[in-house]
């Protein structure tokens, strides 16, 4: 298992022990996190958008074309947003801190 910490909008935080090769929104969903994940991880949506806390954002693998037009669609991107779904839980990222934001943008609707 894997540790990964979350910190919803209004500062509290949850330390998950998730299970290796899950994604971030799948973790998220798992443990009852506020996360709508609305596309089910296909990356038709942005409900899953999350801000990798800056210590982490080097230690990810940089987020594809087809994320970063994604995140361009939602509210409140930062240089460290990326989409839970694209982010996969692996041991390397014991730790790994993440702030689910207050609001997304549901283009599934």
């Amino acid at each position: 298992m894997t540790k990964v910490i979350f910190t919803d909008a209004a500062g509290a935080q949850r330390e998950i022990d998730a299970r290796d090769q899950l994604s971030l929104m799948q973790v998220a969903k798992n443990a009852g996190i506020a996360m709508e994940g609305a596309c089910e991880g296909c990356m038709a949506c942005s409900t899953c958008h999350v801000i990798v806390d800056k210590a982490w954002t080097g230690k990810l693998k940089p987020p594809s074309e087809a994320e970063q037009d994604m995140l361009d669609l939602t509210y409140g991107v930062t240089a460290q947003s990326r989409l839970g779904c694209q982010i996969v839980v692996t041991p390397e990222l014991d730790g790994l801190t993440v702030r689910v934001p207050a609001e997304t943008r549901n283009m599934m609707d």
